[in-house]
């Protein structure tokens, strides 16, 4: 195989209770990347629609974390990508979550697979330092593996897939605006209280507990962030409208997906799932904001060979 496609999803990290550790996998919104063996050493961006993104190799997440992956083998060849860029940067929906992870997979089929997703998982974290200034996985991770990840350490890098109930569905609003990731980093606080902590350990625990024993109930319970939300509702508008809205409206719960600007909520069902998604509209169509709602069932496989 000299050349592959496929599509690689968008995700959303955090899910509240689990900030930098927690991350899922959508399935219904993400880019298309085909990249190709070449005789030419190294890695050549040759073409990017939908959004303007830089095609110097050392200045584009993909490029980055596809060079990480060639400097661990012996490659005779060299590679060309395309990407075709359905997911905004600056969404809070992995934009270059995506393309890193996309970049080491599709290499990764075409080298004959000599490395394991969960050592995927490290070669696009480096296209995260490049997008964000920090190894994080968790929206790479949820991208290789699919479903519900879970990151219990970064050293050693120990990466876990969890179980997550069939009918469980997301939806997501994406507001017309940039909330910069060092903008969302700056407003969080080094220090917390013990007792939020000990809060925010019983959600997270009560959110993966939910999960495993496909408890609906107890998954919206637990969808609560003590620490990392109080802090950066601020930055995204009408936040809290649509939080009481969407939970009146059968959501378990929702919160902010990664750092922001969009907005997740998680259902029972697509029924629910897209009446949600009509709730953030109406809130959203009393501003003078653009939006992008996406409803999507959790994709259990991750990046998909097209």
């Amino acid at each position: 195989m000299k050349e592959i496609k496929i599509f690689t999803p968008a995700t959303v990290a955090n899910i509240s209770c689990g900030f930098d550790i927690l991350g899922l996998c959508l399935d219904t919104v993400g880019d298309e990347m085909i990249v190709r063996e070449v005789p030419e050493k190294g890695i050549k961006l040759t073409k990017i629609t939908g959004q303007k993104l830089p095609l110097e190799t050392h200045k584009n997440v993909a490029g980055v974390a596809g060079l990480a992956l060639l400097e661990e083998v012996d490659a005779s060849v060299g590679y060309e990508i395309e990407i075709y860029k359905k997911i905004k940067p600056g969404s809070g929906i992995g934009s270059s979550a995506a393309s890193a992870a996309g970049a080491v997979f599709a290499i990764n089929e075409l080298l004959g697979k000599p490395f394991s997703k969960q050592e995927l998982i490290y070669f696009a974290m480096q296209g995260e330092k490049l997008a964000s200034g920090s190894e994080h996985a968790d929206n790479v991770s949820p991208v290789i593996l699919g479903g519900f990840t879970l990151v219990r350490s970064y050293e050693p890098l120990d990466i876990l897939k969890i179980n997550s109930p069939n009918d469980l569905y997301a939806t997501i609003i994406h507001p017309q605006i940039e909330v910069k990731t060092s903008d969302s980093r700056a407003v969080l606080k080094n220090q917390v209280s013990l007792k939020k902590m000990v809060t925010q350990m019983g959600n997270f625990g009560g959110l993966i507990s939910g999960l495993y024993t496909n408890d609906y109930d107890l998954i919206g319970r637990s969808l609560h962030d003590e620490i990392i939300e109080p802090n950066r509702l601020v930055l995204i508008p009408e936040f809290d409208k649509v939080k009481k809205g969407v939970i009146q409206a059968g959501a378990l719960g929702a919160g902010i997906s990664g750092s922001g600007p969009s907005i997740f909520a998680l259902s029972k069902g697509e029924e629910t799932a897209k009446l949600v998604g009509k709730t953030m509209a109406e809130i959203y169509n009393n501003t003078d904001i653009d939006y992008d709602i996406h409803v999507s069932k959790i994709n259990q496989q991750g990046i998909k060979i097209l």
